[in-house]
């Protein structure tokens, strides 16, 4: 089995793991975000819960659509024999994109962190849609293998939840940082995180001639 197969399947795991794990926290296990809620006590406007809660959970569905049709259209022999739907489910991809960062553009006021997390959040949904519409202009121009890089970049992005998490975990657990001072570094780490990830996998497992699966 080649590097960049190896890759695919480890990442496609990875995805449906969390995926699964992100279903069953949000709409099973906590329904109400009422542990993550419990981290906004000192929000300086007031949080409509009804209406956050829809919000979130447009944002968390179509999250989950952006890693799925994005880990899909990584599938070259999805690619070679179903063009149209590669292109529909791009397409698709970038609608779910869209989605996210508006909800998320929402939420971004009541992050945990107050507005220097918020601004981290907006900076984050700027360079994840700027980079997902450089992958489109690329393959208008024909520039195959400069788009399946910059779709690399764009796809890092949906690991932000993932990584934000983490890097929180990390510090608050780990060192022993106050939650929301964690929470906020996290946000602006995770964008320097995701972006150098996604270079590690072109320069590493992505090969002009290489097939992900």
């Amino acid at each position: 089995m080649s590097t960049s197969k190896k890759a695919y399947l480890l990442m496609l795991s990875i995805t449906v793991i969390f995926i699964v794990y992100v279903l069953y926290t949000n709409f099973v296990q906590d329904p109400q975000a009422t542990a993550f809620l419990s981290h906004k006590a000192t929000l300086k406007r007031v949080l409509h819960t009804e209406i956050w809660l829809k919000v979130m959970n447009i944002h968390v569905i179509f999250a989950c659509m952006a890693m799925i049709s994005g880990a899909v259209n990584f599938s070259t022999a999805i690619l070679k024999k179903y063009r149209k739907f590669h292109r529909m489910n791009g397409y698709f991809y970038l609608l779910s994109v869209l989605i996210v960062d508006v909800t998320s553009g929402y939420m971004a006021p009541y992050a945990t962190g107050g507005k220097a997390s918020s601004m981290g959040f907006n900076l984050m949904n700027i360079v994840w849609l700027v980079l997902t519409i450089i992958a489109i202009v690329k393959i208008k121009n024909k520039q195959v293998n400069q788009h399946r890089k910059w779709m690399t970049r764009s796809y890092a992005f949906v690991f932000t939840n993932l990584t934000i998490h983490a890097i929180t975990s990390l510090l608050h657990d780990g060192v022993g940082l106050a939650y929301t001072t964690s929470y906020t570094i996290a946000v602006y780490g995770s964008i320097i995180c995701l972006i150098a990830a996604a270079e590690i996998v072109i320069r590493t497992v992505f090969r002009k001639s290489s097939t992900m699966c």
